[in-house]
């Protein structure tokens, strides 16, 4: 609370001059002020006088204040911000101003203005052309104390600040919230995003005048009765929706511990299976080594066998062409032999050929001097 603490002489019935002047008439008692007393009365003058300039030089700051001493003669400023004493020259000379400093409150609820700190309740119309309310709007804040000198020069003294929250706050609150939807402004995360931007243009406009907005509390905002049923029916849907997000997680992570198990297992077949097949590919190479040994030892016998056996048949091929070149040099010697025979003694040769055989023999002849007989196959017969 903003007061301004200046001490003038006379002022009260307890002032040291109030106290002189009672003295002074009871010791003139009406007999012209004159006598022996009236030095030591002087001396009290002086001596509360002194008293009434000692304690008129200090000033008290109780924490939460702030003050600004004023220098009448200079027009020099100097704000305080620690509690304690404060000199003070009397006689006009400084003059003090103490203002509070601690946080305040400016409140929106109601359907009245209560006072400068309570007003009625903000209403704001949505970018979409709906109308919303907050039923208890709070906004915290408090002088800068470094800036209680442009405060009281902008605003007056004691707490004329406090009637700059009104027109600022319900002003840029409409306008910063209007700018959302009625579907934007009912998502929290908008929603927090349309207060910051609030408690930044109010510290911007505000700084100026050495205020300072540390917090806005909104509540939810609120609409009409269908509206806030559809509201209801989405939050109940998206809850459903978060329940059914969470079991489709759930699943996914009991399937994909399912996944790592089947992993698991078939990893350690496929390991057994390795070690069958790598054991059964060693016996197969070393079966393999054993068979080419067998195969190229079996290949070297046979193709020696095969060399000894070709050249004895090259021998013994040599020997029959030998022989067949004898035994056709002996044909051809009785065949042309046989040439120079007669025609009986072909006959009896060829009689002793045909021993046993049946021969069907009708003779023909196709010339009037045949001179010689032919002979045909008749039913298998030569």
């Amino acid at each position: 609370m903003a007061t301004t603490k200046k001490r003038r002489p006379g002022d009260g019935d307890g002032s040291p001059l109030a106290i002189l002047r009672g003295l002074l008439g009871r010791e003139g008692g009406g007999s012209g002020g004159g006598g022996p007393g009236l030095g030591a009365l002087w001396y009290l003058g002086a001596a509360a006088a002194l008293l009434y300039a000692s304690l008129g030089s200090f000033a008290s700051i109780e924490p939460g204040q702030v003050a600004v001493r004023v220098n009448n003669i200079t027009g020099g400023e100097d704000t305080i911000t620690q509690p304690g004493w404060l000199v003070q020259l009397p006689f006009g000379v400084h003059s003090v101003y103490i203002l509070d400093a601690a946080p305040q409150t400016f409140t929106m609820r109601g359907d009245v203005n209560a006072d400068a700190l309570n007003v009625r309740e903000l209403t704001v119309r949505a970018s979409d052309g709906s109308n919303f309310h907050f039923q208890d709007t709070k906004i915290i804040f408090q002088i800068r104390g470094d800036e209680a000198a442009r405060v009281i020069g902008d605003a007056g003294q004691e707490r004329a600040f406090v009637e700059w929250m009104r027109p600022y706050a319900r002003a840029i609150l409409r306008d910063e919230f209007g700018r959302e939807s009625t579907i934007s402004v009912s998502n929290p995360a908008s929603f927090g995003e349309a207060t910051e931007r609030a408690k930044s243009r109010l510290n911007e406009l505000l700084g100026s005048h050495g205020l300072l907005v540390t917090q806005i509390v909104t509540p939810r905002p609120q609409f009409n009765d269908e509206y806030e049923k559809l509201i209801e029916e989405r939050n109940a849907l998206g809850n459903q929706l978060e329940v059914i997000k969470s079991n489709l997680a759930a699943a996914l992570t009991q399937r994909e511990r399912r996944l790592a198990e089947v992993d698991r297992d078939q990893n350690r077949v496929i390991q057994e299976k390795r070690t069958e097949l790598e054991s059964a590919l060693a016996s197969a190479v070393a079966t393999q080594a054993d068979t080419t040994r067998e195969v190229d030892t079996y290949r070297i016998a046979k193709l020696g066998q095969g060399q000894a056996d070709l050249s004895a048949a090259e021998r013994q091929a040599e020997e029959l062409k030998g022989q067949l070149e004898a035994n056709y040099r002996r044909r051809k010697a009785e065949i042309d032999a046989f040439r120079t025979q007669p025609l009986e003694r072909v006959m009896e040769r060829l009689g002793e050929r045909l021993s046993g055989v049946t021969i069907n023999i009708q003779p023909w002849a196709d010339d009037a001097t045949p001179s010689r007989v032919r002979l045909e196959d008749v039913a298998g017969g030569r």
